[in-house]
C-alpha cells in the first residue's frame, strides 16, 4: 500500500503550493547523477530519459543539464503548470507512473525523484518494465532526514508531535520492498549525503510545502512554523540553517 492509497488528497496536495515548492524544495548533488550513471552502466548525456512525477522540474532539469533527452511525467495541473513555467524547452506530459502514457520499450532510463511512493507499486514496476529498453534502468530517489543531526532530528520529533504523522516514515515507497513488493527487480541501493545553507525562512518554506503541512490548513500549519521560527532563531541566531540530507538512491536494470 503506497502513501497516496492511505491518503488520497496528500498526492494531489502539492498542486496549489506549486510556486513555494518550486522557490524553496532543495535540490540534489552532483554525486548523486554520478551514482545513478554509476549504478544504470551509461552515462546520462544521450540517454532517453523518462522523469516519473517530475513536480516542478527540479530532478528533470539536473538530467537535462547532464545531457540526457528528457521528457516529463507529472499528474497534477499546479505542478506542470510551473513546470513549463520553468522550463519551457523541456517536454512534459500529463500521466503517472500507474499508466504510462509512453510506448513500450521507448526509454533508457526510467526516474522518479520524491515520488515514487504516490505510485501503486504493483502497476508502476510492470509499467516501468514495458516502457524500458532491454538492459534499460529504473532510478528511485528521496531526500531523507539526515537523523543523526540533533536539530533535524529534534524538528522531526517536533513535527510527529504536532501533527500525528512521523515524517521519517511518511514516505512509505522508499526501501527495496516498499518500491517493488513484487521483487521484480534486483535494486541496488546507494546513499549520498549533502548539504546546503538557507535562511530560516526558507528552510520553513520548504517544511510548509510539504503535504504534511499543506493537508492539515493553514491554521495548524502557521502555528507550527511560527514557533519552529523562533525555537530556530534562537538556536542559529545568525539566521542561516545548514540542511543536511542523505539521499536514498535505488537503482534496477531491466533483464
Amino acid at each position: 500500500m503506497t502513501a497516496a492509497s492511505f491518503h488520497p488528497g496528500r498526492a494531489h496536495s502539492f498542486n496549489a503550493a506549486a510556486a513555494q515548492y518550486a522557490a524553496n524544495r532543495p535540490s540534489y548533488p552532483p554525486a548523486l547523477l554520478d551514482a545513478v550513471e554509476e549504478l544504470a552502466g551509461r552515462p546520462l548525456a544521450g540517454a532517453r530519459v523518462v522523469d516519473i512525477g517530475a513536480g516542478t522540474g527540479i530532478a528533470t532539469a539536473l538530467l537535462h543539464a547532464r545531457g540526457a533527452d528528457v521528457i516529463a511525467v507529472e499528474p497534477g495541473e499546479g505542478m506542470a503548470a510551473q513546470f513549463r513555467r520553468a522550463h519551457p524547452g523541456i517536454p512534459i506530459v500529463r500521466g503517472d507512473g500507474n499508466a504510462l502514457p509512453l510506448a513500450d520499450s521507448s526509454a533508457d532510463l526510467l526516474t522518479s525523484a520524491q515520488a515514487w511512493h504516490w505510485t501503486d507499486p504493483v502497476r508502476a514496476i510492470p509499467e516501468a518494465l514495458r516502457v524500458l529498453r532491454p538492459g534499460g534502468a529504473l532510478a528511485l530517489w528521496w531526500n531523507t532526514y539526515a537523523l543523526d543531526i540533533p536539530w533535524i532530528a529534534a524538528q522531526a520529533e517536533r513535527i510527529q508531535s504536532h501533527f500525528g504523522i512521523d515524517p521519517v516514515v511518511e514516505k512509505s515507497g522508499t526501501g527495496s520492498r516498499a518500491a517493488d513488493p513484487d521483487g521484480r527487480l534486483d535494486f541496488t541501493r546507494r546513499v549520498v549525503r549533502w548539504s546546503r545553507h538557507v535562511p530560516v525562512d526558507t528552510h520553513l518554506a520548504n517544511l510548509g510545502s510539504h503535504s504534511i503541512f499543506l493537508v492539515h490548513g493553514e491554521e495548524a500549519s502557521t502555528t507550527f512554523l511560527t514557533e519552529e521560527r523562533a525555537r530556530l532563531l534562537s538556536a542559529f541566531p545568525e539566521g542561516t540553517v545548514e540542511e543536511t540530507y542523505d539521499v536514498d538512491l535505488l537503482v534496477a536494470t531491466k533483464p
